[in-house]
């Protein structure tokens, strides 16, 4: 119950911002905008200035990474099973797809800052820029047949990639941020999960259940389910304890990226199935969450 109660502030602003969508009318330019703000100036800095002040441990970063990866392949590999036994066109298939292993970097960043602070959000950050270009390279290569997009060229200008690159690098070489440009980046870090979290409720979408309804349900029970389940046994196996533990299991049991959506449509894809698809893994995860972040925490 504890636990529960510390994530409710995140999951209320998720649906503050389902809220203000639905009666405030901003329209879909103003949270474009709110969008971009978020993705390329406020959780770059977040990043940042976490890692900056966190002590890094990195005898432990190579074990960490593998959970991780090891996690979405298991979620790579469950989300083919339905291929052989439902059939779909493949351009709905591989739009759906990309559900099963993909994660919101929003709510990872900040369940892990409201649960373990500074040392969370550098921890998940290292985990998300890495796992950033896998998740891009397996979805587009399998929608890549349907459609074009500049794959490499994406990746090369991710923030989320280069605000992780950029904070390790810092922290390496030992540079100590003067005050005025610690309050700077502490500034926008404190914006950046509120605002974050408010467009993740703005973009849910539940227009009923699409086409591909047992694919999506099997979709749904592996994301949030399956993953975690499997980066908490890969990760004691692996030597994993404490906060890298912890984490990489929250990083597994994270609802699908919104930017899933994106993908699918501006590659010609099944957009409204995934639309669905983030919208319930998201609604779904402020249940499953607290409850894999309560085990977590016992």
């Amino acid at each position: 119950m504890h636990t529960a109660l510390l994530l409710l502030p995140d999951f209320a602003l998720i649906l503050l911002g389902a809220a203000i969508r639905r009666w405030m009318h901003l329209g879909d330019h103003f949270w474009s905008g709110v969008e971009k703000l978020v993705y390329f100036i406020l959780f770059p800095a977040l990043l940042i200035n976490a890692i900056v002040k966190t002590r890094l441990d990195l005898g432990a970063a190579l074990p960490l990474l593998a959970t991780a990866f090891t996690a979405m392949a298991g979620g790579m590999l469950l989300g083919l099973l339905p291929k052989w036994v439902i059939k779909l066109p493949p351009l709905s298939f591989a739009s759906v797809f990309q559900c099963g292993y993909r994660f919101n970097s929003y709510i990872g960043l900040a369940v892990a800052g409201m649960l373990f602070g500074a040392p969370g959000i550098a921890t998940m950050g290292l985990i998300v820029g890495a796992a950033v270009p896998l998740a891009n390279l397996v979805s587009v290569w399998m929608l890549a047949r349907h459609g074009e997009v500049g794959l490499w060229r994406e990746v090369a200008r991710n923030p989320l990639i280069w605000g992780t690159a950029a904070g390790f690098i810092l922290n390496l070489t030992g540079f100590v941020p003067p005050p005025p440009l610690q309050a700077f980046l502490g500034r926008l870090a404190d914006a950046s999960i509120a605002l974050g979290l408010i467009t993740v409720g703005a973009a849910l979408r539940l227009e009923g259940m699409p086409g591909v309804r047992g694919v999506s349900l099997w979709l749904l029970a592996v994301k949030l389910l399956a993953l975690p389940l499997i980066a908490a046994v890969v990760g004691r196996l692996l030597g994993l304890e404490g906060l890298n533990y912890q984490v990489v299991v929250l990083f597994a049991a994270l609802p699908t990226a919104s930017s899933a959506y994106i993908l699918a449509t501006r590659m010609g894809g099944d957009g409204r199935s995934v639309a669905w698809l983030i919208s319930a893994t998201t609604l779904g995860s402020m249940l499953t969450l607290p409850l894999w972040a309560a085990w977590l925490m016992r």
